[in-house]
């Protein structure tokens, strides 16, 4: 099922306000610590896909979705170029290597669609090797839900207007020139490539089994509530009932004294100059 190109986008909804936004956020976030306590207490495992072109709002959207979790059981999984020996393994096998345990969430920051999307348009792979990403890819997806996997999709979509904005942001802010990569730069030029292969990419991954669902990005923060929201909504978690925890009293002194403050190394007030 091919979706519309970005660029024809049409009719953007007005920015959500800070207030309504942050509002939201802040259940929804309650709602994901709910939704991460099932996971724990029901040994689920969760693996969540972030897609997209560069600077939808996949990395701000992973932020507010982690925010509030704990690391040791919702982890985002960001992997760098691979390695020459694993360039010599099944496609999928550093992967599978990332997949959550029972009990787990993994959030991919990008993910093995990095075949159909920058390796196709850059030339990273062959056209062999892209076709066999294409057919392999729902089969593979298949065995993840069929070994209880909750796998969920999502394709942040940006328009090339905004894109552009966003790039030239990142350029003129020091803080964030570090966002900046060659590969963005090329994907300006790339756009309607890009637009292909993800066209290509939707017609074969976009199945019944593991659908994509698609997140209208211009404005981040509607982004990021519609997609948490959705993500719950798939998930049939409940809330686990925590066990009740008391703090136990203070012990009296028992006389041990403790070393001269002045024998240690203290951090500098700089928060004194401060106002």
């Amino acid at each position: 099922m091919a979706a519309r190109p970005e660029r024809e986008r049409a009719g953007t909804p007005e920015r959500l306000p800070r207030r309504p936004y942050e509002r939201e956020l802040l259940r929804l976030q309650n709602e994901l610590v709910k939704l991460q306590e099932w996971v724990r207490a029901e040994g689920a495992r969760l693996v969540v896909v972030f897609e997209g072109r560069d600077a939808a709002g996949k990395g701000g959207a992973i932020k507010r979705v982690t925010e509030y979790l704990n690391p040791r059981i919702a982890r985002v999984v960001a992997l760098p170029v691979p390695t020459e020996r694993q360039r010599g393994q099944w496609y999928f096998q550093r992967y599978v290597e990332e997949l959550p345990a029972a009990g787990e969430i993994v959030l991919f920051d990008r993910s093995w669609y990095n075949r159909a999307g920058v390796e196709k348009v850059m030339g990273f792979c062959t056209d062999t090797e892209h076709r066999e990403f294409l057919h392999q890819c729902p089969g593979f997806e298949r065995m993840l839900t069929e070994a209880g996997i909750l796998l969920r999709k999502y394709w942040f979509s940006v328009s090339d207007t905004e894109q552009q904005r966003r790039f030239r942001d990142r350029l003129e802010d020091p803080m964030k020139r570090w966002k900046l990569s060659p590969m963005d730069i090329e994907s300006i030029t790339r756009w309607e490539d890009y637009s292909r292969a993800k066209d290509e990419m939707f017609a074969h991954t976009d199945t019944t089994d593991s659908p994509w669902n698609v997140v209208e990005s211009d404005d981040k923060r509607r982004a990021r509530i519609n997609m948490i929201a959705h993500l719950l909504s798939t998930v049939p978690y409940r809330e686990v009932v925590a066990p009740r925890i008391e703090l136990p009293p203070r012990p009296p002194s028992r006389g041990y004294r403790r070393p001269p403050r002045d024998l240690q190394n203290y951090v500098p007030d700089h928060a004194a100059g401060l106002g």
